[in-house]
């Protein structure tokens, strides 16, 4: 016999006379899972509250050691620990009723039949200045052309470009006389009664989602870009139509920014101070840059922007703030360009979606790119391992100015 019964207990024959003890039942396994579970929940609820402490800690003590590291640190910190901006949405929100800023800037021109046609793939807003006269040509001429994208594309996209006035007072009359007759020539000019400056962007954000809620909600997708941006717009249809085809919604991609701090450099003209904005880190967004977004997003994001502060005039950060209070997040995609220009060359063009920084090689850049014999040197399975290698080669070097991330050789 392996055990024996002394002093009602069953002991096994061993000297140690350990007590036996019966399996567990289902009951008291799942009990014990339980508390398992609630144990680490506790544990997660201690991180976020010791989390918490640490970023209130950083906020208060380290305040005078406001260098771009520490700024990281604690930006890092709040958007990976905490994650939560609630009441940045909070501390931001106004009174609607007292929050009427792009109605009071009257259009100075303006296209209200713009978007008459109901199939309308492509809405795109161009930010320009009143001055940037050859900007404006050059992507007439290329890929902001509708009767391109109509014949060549099969796609109708409406391209207008959106300003205020020039600041320079002495040349505002001269300057505006040249607006309205480049806008009798092409008909694609929408202006508002502000001054186009870099403090006002925030302003011409407010003026695109304010135009698209009145004249154009039905489009299918919206995109706003700079002027010195490339768009391969034939990438960029084909991907925006399959998307079309899919109904897709929530849609908000582009370059996104994660964990980026305020800039508290007095000298940088990204400066924002503490009474602006007083957290650590600003909620996910994507650069001003380029970035495309679908119907129902502009809506959502126009719907927000009447309930807050418009003062922050870093328009990329407010167009994350009004995603972020409706609970819109932003996608990445590897093909939506850094700072820098995309390397030149038919591997890269077959997937490029943008590519910043383009002004006087805007024409040579569009040429090569919508060249025909671009998808013959990427079609086949070794033309796609040549690529490969020529993409790693080409946005895998650490020395390389930002363009697209070593990940997008992979894609």
């Amino acid at each position: 016999m392996d055990a024996y019964l002394e002093g009602g207990i069953l002991y096994s024959k061993a000297e140690t006379r350990t007590p036996w003890t019966p399996s567990l039942t289902w009951s008291e396994r799942r009990r014990d899972c339980g508390r398992m579970f609630v144990s680490v929940r506790k544990a997660r609820k201690l991180v976020q509250v010791v989390a918490t402490c640490c970023i209130v800690g950083l906020m208060i003590f380290w305040t005078p050691l406001d260098n771009n590291i520490m700024n990281h640190m604690k930006s890092y910190s709040y958007r990976y620990l905490i994650n939560s901006y609630d009441f940045v949405n909070e501390s931001l929100s106004i009174s609607k009723h007292s929050l009427n800023r792009v109605a009071s800037y009257p259009y100075l021109i303006n296209h209200k039949e713009k978007c008459q046609q109901q199939d309308v793939l492509l809405l795109l807003f161009v930010k320009t200045s009143p001055e940037n006269w050859y900007r404006r040509n050059a992507i007439r001429q290329t890929w902001g052309n509708e009767n391109y994208v109509r014949s060549q594309l099969n796609a109708n996209i409406k391209v207008v470009f959106a300003l205020g006035r020039l600041t320079d007072r002495t040349q505002q009359a001269q300057v505006q006389r040249k607006l309205v007759l480049e806008d009798q020539t092409y008909n694609d000019l929408i202006q508002q009664d502000f001054l186009d400056t870099f403090h006002n962007l925030t302003l011409k954000l407010l003026l695109q989602f304010s135009w698209v809620n009145a004249y154009c909600p039905h489009a299918k997708f919206i995109m706003s870009a700079d002027d010195d941006i490339f768009i391969h717009m034939p990438n960029l249809v084909a991907y925006l139509q399959s998307l079309a085809q899919m109904g897709v919604q929530d849609l908000w991609i582009g370059r996104v920014h994660r964990g980026s701090p305020p800039v508290r450099d007095k000298s940088s003209k990204y400066y924002v101070p503490y009474e602006m904005y007083q957290w650590p880190s600003y909620p996910d967004y994507t650069a001003g840059a380029a970035y495309v977004i679908s119907s129902d997003v502009a809506a959502k994001v126009y719907e927000a922007s009447q309930t807050l502060n418009t003062s922050l005039y870093i328009d990329d950060v407010f167009m994350g703030l009004c995603a972020n209070k409706m609970g819109i997040v932003p996608q990445y995609h590897v093909f939506f360009s850094g700072e820098g220009k995309a390397p030149y060359h038919p591997c890269i063009y077959n997937q490029m979606m943008t590519s910043h920084g383009h002004v006087e090689d805007l024409h040579r850049l569009w040429k090569q790119a919508t060249d025909p014999k671009v998808k013959n040197v990427t079609s086949g399975f070794l033309s796609r391992m040549y690529c490969k290698l020529v993409n790693i080669w080409l946005l895998c070097r650490i020395h390389y100015q930002e363009t697209y991330p070593c990940s997008a050789a992979f894609s």
